[in-house]
């Protein structure tokens, strides 16, 4: 219980703390749960008054972002965001907030949670927490954003340098890079799953009507909404660029690819005339040029070389070899 922005004993039934911080008008209830079972649970959405539906989300988790108002609470899904650099890859999490007007109740589902920072660094700034729930709402979901920013920031150095190694003069596994750049785009969706379906809740808490938060709350909820913009647009700009490099790489595959048939070609035709000449020469008929003159071996073995060594020029002047 949370009295006057500041941290306070409460009774231990929920029922009691409740109805003691509603007869206050200054306190309320902030019960935080880590992953709980139906039966934990149903304690909680009976004394609270919670709606079903709202519930079953919290319980299934697997929800996408969103806002819900019901009679008696607001019911909010937030994702939480991680990026394991190691491994290169971005985890999600779930957190529930259930909102009324003197409670709070935080629902977490998985490690990638602010909840425990955000707690603490509310109880140091009771001026806040005296704008009651809404405080805590305004607050996780600042915490939960501002962790987008961080992620994008180290998805953007990672990115940078994928780019190095596509744009590399020889780079030694071409396969490999293209399949680290899908990979990185699927770790850009998923990150895009958890940001881009926030924007309209943010937007409704931020410029709408919406019951349980304080209408003076809505220039805060404003920032984080512009917060999350900011990250849905570095989100957009590495996916933009994830395809470009896809694009070059690609691309400069293909250029490899013909400057290998270039090569390869100029090879055949410098063995082509050498191969010629012995075989008209290799032919078993009796009356046949330069047959019988002394010097027309070393003469066909001159035109063989002299011929090879013009094409070698030719191409090498070409940029074919």
């Amino acid at each position: 219980m949370y009295r006057d922005g500041r941290r306070s004993e409460a009774p231990e039934d929920f029922s009691e703390a409740l109805a003691e911080a509603r007869a206050t008008g200054d306190a309320f209830l902030w019960v935080g749960m880590h992953e709980p079972s139906e039966a934990e649970f149903d304690h909680v959405r009976r004394e609270f008054g919670l709606h079903p539906l709202a519930v079953e989300d919290a319980l299934t988790a697997h929800q996408r972002p969103k806002l819900e108002v019901y009679d008696d609470s607001l019911f909010v899904v937030l994702k939480p965001v991680r990026y394991d650099d190691d491994r290169d890859t971005v985890t999600t999490g779930e957190l529930m907030v259930f909102m009324g007007d003197s409670f709070v109740v935080t629902v977490r589902h998985g490690e990638e949670s602010p909840l425990a920072a955000v707690r603490r660094r509310l109880e140091h700034e009771p001026d806040v927490l005296r704008h009651g729930p809404t405080a805590v709402l305004y607050a996780v979901s600042d915490a939960v954003v501002d962790e987008y920013i961080e992620v994008a920031a180290e998805l953007q150095a990672d990115l940078e340098e994928l780019e190095a190694e596509v744009f590399a003069p020889n780079t030694p596994d071409s396969r490999n890079t293209a399949s680290r750049i899908y990979a990185f785009k699927r770790q850009v969706l998923e990150f895009r799953r958890a940001t881009s379906p926030l924007l309209q809740p943010m937007d409704r808490l931020a410029f709408g009507n919406v019951p349980f938060v304080h209408e003076h709350a809505r220039p805060f909820f404003r920032d984080v909404a512009d917060h999350l913009t900011k990250a849905n647009e570095y989100i957009e700009g590495l996916d933009r660029l994830l395809s470009d490099a896809l694009s070059a790489h690609l691309a400069q595959m293909g250029v490899r690819q013909n400057d290998d048939m270039r090569k390869i070609s100029a090879w055949a035709a410098m063995a082509a005339v050498p191969t010629m000449l012995a075989g008209i020469y290799g032919m078993n008929f009796d009356h046949m040029p330069e047959l019988t003159w002394t010097w027309g071996y070393p003469a066909v073995v001159a035109l063989m070389v002299g011929v090879c060594l013009g094409l070698h020029r030719l191409f090498k002047r070409r940029g074919w070899l």
